[in-house]
């Protein structure tokens, strides 16, 4: 006796999952410029590396005699590969079947992806096409409906994946309702330009609701979203959303019990670059270049910014120092002055919890004049999502570089600091509880209106007053670790590096969290 006509029937039925909507179906996905969810991932993984879970996953219907007269594969393909030979998780909607709106197998899939990152310690791709449950077909015609009441909920595990793995997410279609959701619960995300939108609910919904009619581009283009903050990046097509998932992984764990991975550097840790003398110009209002700066000092082609139009006077991204990882913050004076604005602060909290979780080193380059203020940012609620930023950097765990650059003033300024952190100024720093043209109209309004010439005497005492914020007094105090020549920056900071790598093998494991204001 054999079990071949068995074999024989599971093969087929996993060549028919591998024929996802047809060649119709498939035609009409390559037609909208975007390929296919199992292209995607052969563009994104090492050649031949994955490993499908469920590859006989469908909702099949069956006649009266128990045979097969339908067979709808699940429109979810989640499974294993490997990104530079290391394992990764990845999962997707198939938009060739139903819009990528789940099936029943498609969905029990689609939740299984984060089980299988946790369980497995690897971290999760999420290549997002689709929307969330549609009303055909949700009638009872007889079965259960809904979830037993002691299913954990699905979305605790989604939750609990960005505390265990690095998680990211791709908008790489409309992507809408649960899907949606998803996409914001990641570490990283990228959407495409011009091929895919990220919605809530989509435009026939909207219009329903609220009486509003706009297209899906309207409604929840990368124009709306890069500056929204719910995704961190635009690829201008697929093939460059892979490149940047792949490289964001490269900086990071598998999972948070392993140190991020260093690699071997040949940028000489000694390298002097003359521009930094003069990169901060002698005017304190004058603006420059801060990624000029951080190009000159980290690993040449290493810096990988993350959500440059969302919060736009903090920058934010991964970088390499002497081969080793860091997360790196800076001030952009070319927007509010580098000033926190309510959305900044969102991001730079994020930022800084991603960067505790993952064990990375913090490099802060600070050019802070304080929290924005006015009545925007009143409304805006900027002192909470500001005071929230302060609290993860007080509260971080892992070890922390601070270059004071130019400014340094307020509580904004809080945010820059972590526990233990190396301090290092530049000659060009000034700090203070105010800036010296904010500080001099509060403190000398009368003396300033009652002399003969207001406007000199306001100079006069805000010349006085930014010499005596001169970073010699707070070198010779101890204030500061170190004042440097701004051409040592790199030079020392590798040392650095070298100083916590003790601290990097120690620190291992779940991130816990207080609740922040």
């Amino acid at each position: 006796m054999s079990w071949e006509n068995e074999v024989k029937e599971l093969e087929r039925r996993r060549y028919l999952a591998k024929q996802q909507g047809g060649e119709a179906g498939i035609a009409k996905q390559h037609a909208r410029g975007r390929l296919t969810i199992r292209e995607r991932i052969d563009v994104l993984l090492d050649e031949g590396s994955f490993k499908e879970h469920g590859r006989a996953t469908a909702s099949p219907v069956y006649d009266d005699d128990g045979q097969l007269e339908e067979y709808v594969p699940a429109n979810y393909i989640v499974g294993f590969g490997e990104i530079d030979a290391r394992r990764v998780t990845i999962g997707g909607e198939d938009f060739t079947l139903k819009g990528g709106s789940p099936n029943a197998a498609g969905l029990r899939k689609s939740v299984y992806a984060e089980h299988l990152a946790v369980q497995y310690k690897t971290p999760l791709v999420r290549l997002l096409e689709g929307g969330g449950g549609s009303v055909r077909g949700s009638g009872n015609k007889g079965g259960t409906v809904g979830e037993p009441v002691f299913a954990e909920p699905r979305f605790k595990i989604i939750a609990d994946a960005m505390g265990e793995v690095p998680v990211v997410s791709a908008a790489l279609g409309a992507v809408a309702g649960f899907p949606a959701g998803r996409l914001v619960a990641a570490h990283f995300s990228v959407m495409t330009e011009h091929t895919s939108q990220v919605m809530i609910g989509g435009p026939a919904l909207v219009e329903r609701a609220l009486g509003v009619r706009l297209s899906k581009e309207e409604l929840g283009g990368a124009g709306v979203h890069l500056h929204s903050g719910i995704v961190d990046n635009l690829a201008v097509d697929e093939y460059d959303a892979m490149a940047q998932i792949r490289r964001f992984l490269s900086y990071l764990p598998s999972h948070v019990n392993q140190r991020a991975p260093r690699i071997d550097c040949d940028d000489p840790v000694d390298r002097i670059e003359q521009g930094l003398l003069t990169a901060i110009p002698r005017d304190s209002n004058a603006g420059f270049d801060m990624r000029a700066i951080l190009d000159q000092i980290l690993d040449k082609d290493s810096f990988f910014e993350m959500a440059p139009y969302f919060g736009p006077s903090q920058i934010f991204g991964l970088a390499r120092l002497n081969g080793q990882p860091v997360g790196v913050l800076a001030n952009d004076c070319m927007h509010y002055a580098g000033a926190m604005t309510a959305a900044a602060a969102q991001k730079y909290r994020r930022f800084v919890e991603m960067c505790d979780t993952f064990h990375l080193p913090v490099v802060n380059f600070v050019d802070q004049p304080g929290f924005m203020i006015g009545p925007e940012s009143e409304a805006d609620g900027t002192i909470r999502y500001g005071m929230a930023a302060v609290a993860a950097a007080a509260q971080a765990s892992v070890p922390w570089a601070v270059i004071q650059v130019h400014k340094g003033f307020g509580v904004a300024t809080a945010a820059h600091y972590a526990p233990g952190a190396y301090i290092l100024a530049w000659p060009s720093v000034e700090s203070g509880p105010l800036p010296v043209e904010g500080g001099v109209a509060v403190a000398f309004h009368r003396e300033i209106a009652a002399s003969p010439d207001p406007e000199a005497k306001r100079a006069e005492l805000e010349q006085r007053l930014r010499e005596s914020r001169s970073p010699f007094p707070r070198a010779e105090s101890f204030a500061v670790h170190e004042l440097i020549d701004p051409r040592e920056t790199r030079p020392v900071l590798c040392d650095w590096i070298e100083w916590i790598q003790p601290q990097l093998d120690q620190l291992l494991g779940t991130v816990k969290f207080p609740v922040r204001p």
